[in-house]
């Protein structure tokens, strides 16, 4: 097994691919390590850049067509074989000469996860770094994963955390979240940026709606994944009272010989009866979806760190 595995996930990046190889055998130079390039189906020389390099360190994975970023990031993960993964973006703004110090950190004080954060980060102000501090912050105050750079891909893990984060959709963002949700140990330390030199960046202002759809996501799931009933059954149940109270109130206006047809407030009174039936249902359905996926998958609802004592097999 190798003890470390780069996965650089790469679209339209060919003029980045030899100095980015050359940045990691100077920087890992006495590793056995291997780089796992990841083609997030690029349209420019950037795959025929990478197969003229390809070694026995120098992996090339083509994918077929351009899934995004979370999905290239997975299938990296799924062709390592090293002990540690690293994740780096493929245009050099990362540089790999932080890996070695965060690998250190990670083996000496058992941490799970090493976080990168970029202390002068080489952006734009307006449409780069103000829309992150923001995202950051909301991130941070709603997930309770006190991580300072969500947008920092550069990050070590141990193997078995980066294998179970389940990255789907574009929860890269969130992969610190992810991984605190199986109860890894994460701490972060300061990493060098650099401006980009070629090519042009793939995010763009839009992507801020996208984060915030999936911080909703996020926040289900880091809160409410194995007891979701918690959440709609309570905003069922409020629904639900609310509009037996307001229907109770209007029952007794029309006993005392009120008219109370058509008014607002009765078509209120239905819409919140309706709602707080309808979210427990919902309610309930999550349960069982959610008992479905473990014992199906054979997942369990807790994970061990450790085992200290007794007979190891």
């Amino acid at each position: 097994m190798k003890e470390l595995s780069v996965v650089i996930t790469v679209m339209n990046e060919e003029d980045n691919i030899r100095p980015m190889v050359e940045a990691l055998e100077d920087a890992l130079r006495g590793f056995n390590y291997e780089a796992i390039f990841v083609d997030d189906g690029s349209t420019d020389a950037t795959r025929t850049r990478l197969r003229e390099l390809v070694n026995d360190r120098i992996v090339l994975v083509e994918l077929r067509k351009n899934y995004g970023q979370s999905t290239a990031m997975t299938a990296g993960i799924d062709h390592t074989r090293g002990e540690y993964i690293a994740l780096l973006d493929g245009d050099l703004q990362n540089d790999p000469t932080d890996i070695p110090g965060m690998l250190e950190l990670l083996k000496r004080e058992d941490w799970d996860v090493v976080a990168g954060n970029r202390k002068n980060r080489k952006d734009g102000f307006i449409l780069r770094k103000i829309p992150s501090k923001i995202a950051n912050y909301l991130i941070r105050r709603w997930t309770k994963v006190y991580i300072k750079d969500y947008g920092c891909t550069l990050k070590l893990f141990k193997r078995e955390i980066a294998e179970d984060l389940g990255i789907y959709g574009e929860l890269h963002r969130f992969i610190p979240v992810l991984a605190a949700m199986q109860g890894a140990r994460i701490t972060q330390v300061d990493v060098k940026h650099h401006a980009r030199r070629f090519g042009t960046s793939k995010y763009g202002l839009g992507r801020t709606f996208r984060v915030m759809s999936d911080l909703v996501t996020m926040i289900f799931f880091r809160r409410y994944i194995q007891k979701p009933m918690h959440l709609f059954g309570t905003m069922g149940f409020i629904s639900l009272a609310a509009g037996i109270l307001i229907n109770g109130y209007l029952l007794i206006l029309k006993i005392l010989g009120y008219d109370i047809w058509g008014k607002p407030l009765l078509i209120l009174g239905l819409i919140f009866l309706l709602g707080g039936i309808q979210l427990i249902t919902i309610g309930i359905l999550a349960e069982i979806n959610v008992r479905t996926y473990f014992e199906s998958s054979n997942r369990k609802t807790y994970q061990v760190r450790k085992i200290y004592g007794g007979q190891q097999a």
